[in-house]
């Protein structure tokens, strides 16, 4: 008997972990969760590295914190330090998951400062700086799909480096991004680089779109509104998964991946369940499709090991009741443009919050060892 990871990896999805620390490298955890849960990356972000740093009861970053102290290190130096540390040591342990896939997974994200979210120039800077520390071939730098960040992206891409596009919400942003994944390989050609070593994800949320479109749907209280509580944020994800195909498909994107260019996959982000009314795996049983990434939180991870049934494809035979769903919305009253932009910006938001708490524990955690 196969396990429902064994499954959902037969299936074509790449299960992604998203959660990292350095007691999970240190313990061997991550190397036990490759071997029994079918895991082949890690993604990363600011929430991330409080809630591991920031955690009174794991002291593995009381050493390197105390170390940095005694060089006089500053707030983002150790915050750069610990972080890049992190995700190099985890890119070591995936390796071989990198190698066996021929680069397509093993992967490890990190991302730049949210405080750089709209500056494009900023952001194509740090990402060659954390490419450049990190070091490893099966990297993937963090770029959200801002404004801002649609040129960085593209910048970044020409330098022969891979790319996680990160919070993206809307189908129209998600277009912007797929032509700049395309501008961005096209110009690493241009630059003399292999391009079928550049690998990227384009991160789509999912979760987070339930809960806004559920509070305005609680809102209108119809009956009519109720019925359609939960099934946003699976229609938008396949809506992204309908456009996908057919813009993988056009002439521009076909002519550069037959000159070597990789596919920009479709990655599942924000799919841990935040209503206990739904099923808790409903974001991965619900989002099974050829060639995607679903990066877990823990939590979803063991719920999917334990209960999950994976029945194969249930994404690419279900588009017409996705645009139904979008359909009914919009009679209903849900303005879905303004969800996506309002989740954009309280993504961003959100991030620079665990940001600057993050730089708060560091801050503090160097003032105590001096």
């Amino acid at each position: 008997m196969s396990t429902p990871t064994e499954d959902l990896s037969a299936a074509g999805v790449s299960i992604w972990l998203d959660d990292l620390s350095r007691s999970r490298i240190d313990t061997g955890n991550l190397a036990q969760l490759i071997e029994t849960r079918d895991v082949v990356g890690v993604t990363t972000n600011p929430s991330i590295f409080q809630a591991a740093i920031g955690n009174k009861d794991d002291d593995s970053y009381d050493a390197p914190l105390q170390a940095l102290a005694a060089q006089g290190a500053d707030v983002d130096t150790a915050i750069f330090e610990i972080t890049t540390t992190d995700v190099r040591d985890a890119a070591d342990i995936f390796r071989p998951v990198f190698d066996r896939t021929d680069g397509v997974d093993g992967r490890v994200s990190i991302e730049v400062s949210p405080d750089l979210a709209h500056d494009t120039d900023a952001t194509v800077a740090q990402a060659k700086e954390l490419w450049a520390k990190v070091d490893r071939p099966n990297t993937l730098i963090k770029i959200p799909a801002t404004l801002a960040g649609l040129p960085a992206i593209s910048a970044v891409l020409a330098e022969g480096i891979s790319v996680n596009v990160t919070l993206i919400f809307s189908l129209e942003r998600y277009a912007a991004v797929i032509d700049a994944y395309l501008e961005g390989v096209r110009r690493a050609k241009e630059n003399g680089h292999d391009i079928a070593t550049i690998h990227s994800v384009a991160s789509f949320f999912v979760s987070r779109v339930d809960t806004e479109v559920d509070k305005r749907l609680d809102a209108i209280g119809t009956s009519e509104a109720a019925a359609l509580k939960g099934k946003a944020g699976v229609a938008n994800a396949r809506l992204a998964y309908e456009l996908f195909e057919k813009r993988f498909a056009q002439s521009d994107a076909a002519e550069l991946i037959a000159a070597g260019a990789t596919v920009q996959r479709p990655l599942w982000a924000s799919t841990g369940v935040k209503d206990p009314a739904l099923p808790d795996t409903l974001y991965v049983t619900e989002l099974v499709a050829p060639g995607t990434v679903n990066t877990m939180p823990e939590k979803t991870l063991e719920a999917t090991f334990d209960h999950a049934k994976v029945t194969g494809d249930t994404v690419t035979g279900a588009y017409e009741d996705a645009h139904r769903v979008f359909d009914q919305l919009a009679e209903a009253g849900v303005d879905l443009v303004d969800v996506t932009q309002v989740l954009e910006d309280e993504g961003v938001e959100k991030f620079i919050v665990s940001w600057h708490d993050l730089q708060g524990t560091v801050r503090q955690a160097l003032d105590g060892a001096n």
